[in-house]
């Protein structure tokens, strides 16, 4: 068992009571330490601020989670923080979408029509085959656009479990659409 550090106390206030000055004493200390180690990884001072504020949010609303046999109230912390931050950096690197063009654009082939409505059919179908669960986060990430972490707060599922689905969702979209 690990051993109980410093902080553990305020997460078990919050825990048990949402007490709201072991949260202050908790986001007094690491609010600006995560900030920090955002800001040293990479993150602009604007982002490296909101995605602090989310961190110490999900500590407020996960509070939980919080196992202290697992990890230390910083390690959990930290974690979470970095997830958000690689998050984030996925989110900014992103395609844009094309440039939409001005004017009239020229009427697709009929062929090409009817394929891509034969593979909207079968992707919808291959869809529907899916584990419900799986399915649901499937729609979640794709047509949500959500990230996996976005999905794990929204859940309540760990992060691990939603990224296997998912992959397990994917292998069995490829399958069907071959």
């Amino acid at each position: 068992m690990l051993e109980q550090g410093p902080w553990v106390a305020q997460m078990e206030r919050i825990q048990a009571a949402q007490d709201q000055s072991a949260f202050a004493e908790l986001f007094a200390h690491f609010a600006p330490r995560v900030k920090a180690f955002l800001m040293k990884s990479g993150a602009n001072d604007a982002l490296a601020e909101e995605i602090a504020q989310e961190v110490m949010a999900t500590l407020w609303h996960k509070a939980h989670m919080f196992d202290p046999s697992r990890a230390s109230v910083a390690t959990w912390i930290f974690t979470i923080a970095r997830n958000r931050k690689i998050d984030a950096f996925r989110k900014q690197r992103r395609p844009e979408p094309e440039d939409l063009s001005w004017g009239p654009e020229a009427e697709p082939e009929q062929e090409d029509v009817l394929a891509l409505q034969q593979e909207t059919d079968k992707l919808a179908q291959a869809l529907t085959e899916l584990p419900q669960k799986q399915r649901d986060l499937i729609m979640r990430a794709y047509y949500g656009d959500l990230s996996h972490s976005e999905i794990a707060d929204e859940t309540g599922l760990p992060l691990g479990t939603i990224k296997s689905r998912i992959r397990l969702a994917l292998e069995r979209l490829r399958h069907a659409m071959k």
